[in-house]
């Protein structure tokens, strides 16, 4: 029987169509209570695979909108009770359940300060949906893996509606319609990933890179594999790989790379060509045929994804690379040893 992490990947072209057309409305009126307020930056607040959701929104807020984005610190609530002044911010909470007491704090003292708060979640019904003033439900439906996946690229998905919104750009509106084909197609290179998976079978360690947009693909496809795998994934931005950790890789290190087209992919190419010519097991997800013709091992993309929208792309080798490599390893995809489902912290 197919595992429900398997299922949920698969299900993640309908859950990300379901959510445009359940939500654009919601979300237009949302992006004009935000213009109207005038915020003079966004702070976003999560834990957990939500964290790199926040990620993408700080790149593409800032890349689409201008906008100055923070990654709040919730223990500067929970634990020093000196919260920061965020009047004239848009707070944007992001929680798959909307159930951790910190993350809820923050949401409160910065609604009781005034800022704009928008929750973004995938339980509407839930303490994070009731506190916030306006709500994005992500619609990807009951999440029974411990690992998140589908609730992932909708929360991307919600934070590029939000963005396209803001911006009021009728290109960026079609290009968020491209996203559930794009998706399904990423899901048809599973032979190639579990090629990748065959030759990683052994990896105790690795490093997982990205720039740009795709820094939070990285970010994320290595909690997956240290959730799912045991696998000590230390994920980078390339800029600062190369101010220090370069150092500690060699022969037979594996190094996964998330290296699509765009204004990052130079830097990432060259790193590619160093990573080979020091003997690394290196794996490339790209579009670009040269990426994946250079001595590495070729997870292929679609071409043509809107670089702004690639970690709802890229993200999705990376899912069903800890997949496989779970089931290789003999774990139990859909129970990580010591993980539970709704994590709590303060």
């Amino acid at each position: 029987m197919a595992s429900h992490m398997a299922r949920e990947i698969a299900e993640q072209p309908r859950v990300l169509r379901r959510l445009l057309e359940a939500e654009t409305e919601r979300v237009e009126q949302i992006a004009a209570a935000v213009r109207a307020a005038k915020p003079c930056f966004a702070m976003m607040v999560a834990r957990g695979s939500s964290d790199n959701a926040a990620l993408y929104g700080k790149y593409i807020l800032g890349v689409n909108n201008r906008l100055p984005v923070g990654l709040a610190a919730p223990s500067l609530y929970t634990l020093y009770g000196s919260p920061p002044d965020l009047s004239q911010a848009v707070v944007i909470a992001i929680s798959q359940s909307g159930q951790s007491p910190d993350l809820l704090e923050v949401v409160r003292s910065s609604r009781d300060q005034g800022a704009v708060t928008i929750g973004i979640t995938n339980e509407p019904s839930s303490p994070l949906a009731a506190l916030c003033q306006w709500l994005i439900p992500v619609h990807a439906g009951t999440e029974r893996s411990v690992a998140a996946t589908k609730s992932y690229t909708a929360q991307l998905m919600a934070l590029a509606m939000l963005s396209a919104a803001l911006a009021e750009r009728p290109d960026l509106r079609l290009d968020l319609q491209r996203v559930p084909d794009l998706v399904a197609q990423a899901l048809a290179a599973e032979a190639a990933v579990q090629a990748a998976a065959v030759r990683l079978k052994e990896a105790v360690r690795s490093v997982v890179i990205g720039r740009g947009f795709d820094f939070a693909t990285a970010m994320e496809i290595a909690l997956k594999l240290k959730e799912l795998t045991a696998i000590a994934a230390q994920p980078y931005s390339a800029a600062d790989f190369m101010h220090g950790p370069l150092a500690m890789v060699g022969p037979g290190f594996p190094a996964l790379l998330v290296a699509p087209g765009g204004a990052a992919y130079s830097e990432m190419s060259r790193l590619a060509r160093q990573l080979v010519e020091l003997g690394l097991e290196v794996v490339s997800i790209s579009d670009q045929p040269a990426m994946l013709e250079s001595g590495v091992i070729p997870v292929p993309i679609p071409d043509g994804v809107p670089e702004w929208l690639h970690p709802l792309v890229t993200v999705i080798p990376g899912q069903l690379l800890a997949l496989y490599l779970t089931l290789l390893k003999g774990l139990d995809p859909d129970r990580p040893r010591r993980l539970s489902k709704v994590t709590r912290t303060r």
